[in-house]
């Protein structure tokens, strides 16, 4: 982070063409942003950004900015470029704390988001600045979805979303904490009783298996659910972490913190799949790279890995027949996630694709008249700024829905 935020927007070049604001996903007005904070107008500033963006204050610590707005500001050619993000955090944050938001009257129809992650949150503010009445189904205790559950305290800390709640909260918006939507009642009774429009952005909770022998042994557990509650495992003295996601960096990085003396990152293939950051973050605090392993059993004293085979095009094949085992206390794994099936599957008319994923329309609509989809559950595991970026759209596609009707 930079130390002076004000001689880091003065950096800004103001760009005619300004590449930062393509790179970002939500294509947010950042040399426009700069410029009224430098002109002293933080509060507009500030609105530009939450407007855009109301996950702003969250994308401005979480996104991956190397990949995104500063790995294309002009000032990284020759040099460093821009810190946006210190930027944005700053702006955002305080026009957080100061923020009066206006909504259009109350025009009496329901809205349902089910599941309060980035997706749920979007969605929940932009329609009721719309004037609905919205209500918010969420399955755990607290909102956040993956912001809460999903990423460390070190990361994201819980008092910012924790704003969010308050904020939805002053805005009207109804939330139904510990309501799982496809086991007390599915989506027909929430059409019965009045909801004219719903959005399901539910996420992708349920963790993808190895399907390999030894997968449900006492010592093997999923990533997902680890940094749900990491104080429920007992972790030893050495883990053995199959995938290299930025889930795995998390649970690196959370094992390390938690006292695991040997972290070892296990990767099938020769590179990682998160982000550069996030490896770094993840190596110098500990945790070590093995490439190009494939796990085929795992054993109560760890793991037996193959190395892995590749073909003429460096495409993985499969996996030599020796096999060598790395011994681990506890094994952890993290190769991907999918969405819960009480939902999607048990709603009558909602087609979902081969990966079990919602099917869309360009806008967000499902198969089923009334019924939206966004984020994770409808594109797999992604950023938040993308969740942000699809649930916009579906907003204003709900309210064009919405206004058809009588």
């Amino acid at each position: 982070m930079a130390h002076n935020v004000i001689a880091e927007a003065k950096r800004c070049l103001n760009c005619k063409k300004p590449m930062c604001r393509t790179g970002c996903p939500v294509n947010t007005p950042i040399p426009q942003m700069i410029s009224s904070f430098l002109n002293g107008d933080i509060k507009s500033a500030g609105e530009m950004l939450f407007d855009n963006n109301p996950l702003s204050v969250v994308c401005s610590i979480v996104c991956n900015h190397g990949n995104q707005c500063q790995g294309h500001c002009v000032r990284g050619i020759k040099g460093e470029p821009v810190e946006i993000s210190t930027i944005e955090n700053f702006v955002s944050s305080h026009y957080l704390d100061s923020l009066a938001l206006t909504k259009a009257e109350p025009n009496g129809k329901k809205v349902a988001v089910v599941g309060s992650g980035p997706a749920g949150i979007t969605i929940s503010i932009k329609m009721a600045q719309l004037g609905y009445d919205v209500t918010v189904f969420e399955s755990k205790a607290k909102i956040g979805g993956v912001l809460r559950f999903g990423i460390p305290e070190f990361r994201l800390p819980k008092t910012i979303v924790d704003r969010y709640e308050v904020l939805m909260r002053k805005l009207g918006i109804k939330i139904k904490p510990n309501i799982t939507i496809g086991k007390a009642f599915g989506v027909e009774e929430l059409f019965r009783d009045g909801f004219q429009a719903i959005s399901i952005g539910t996420g992708v909770t349920w963790p993808i298996s190895l399907n390999i022998k030894g997968e449900t042994l006492g010592h093997v557990h999923y990533g997902i659910h680890f940094l749900e509650s990491p104080d429920s495992y007992d972790l030893g003295n050495s883990m053995a972490i199959i995938g290299a996601g930025n889930v795995a960096m998390d649970v690196a990085r959370t094992a390390l913190r938690k006292g695991v003396k040997d972290v070892k990152i296990v990767v099938r293939s020769d590179k990682y799949s998160a982000s550069k950051e996030e490896a770094e973050y993840a190596e110098i605090e500990g945790a070590q790279f093995v490439y190009n392993k494939t796990p085929v059993e795992i054993t109560d004293d760890g793991v037996m890995f193959a190395d892995t085979i590749y073909d003429d095009e460096h495409r993985v094949v499969g996996a030599s027949e020796k096999a060598e085992l790395m011994p681990a206390d506890t094994v952890m794994i993290c190769i991907s996630q999918r969405p819960s099936k009480l939902i999607l599957s048990d709603t009558y008319g909602l087609e979902v694709n081969e990966r079990g994923l919602a099917k869309i329309s360009e806008n967000g609509e499902t198969s089923r008249p009334g019924l939206f989809a966004s984020g994770d559950v409808v594109r797999g595991a992604k950023t938040v700024v993308e969740a942000v970026e699809t649930s916009k759209r579906v907003a204003g596609a709900m309210d064009a829905y919405l206004k058809t009707l009588p």
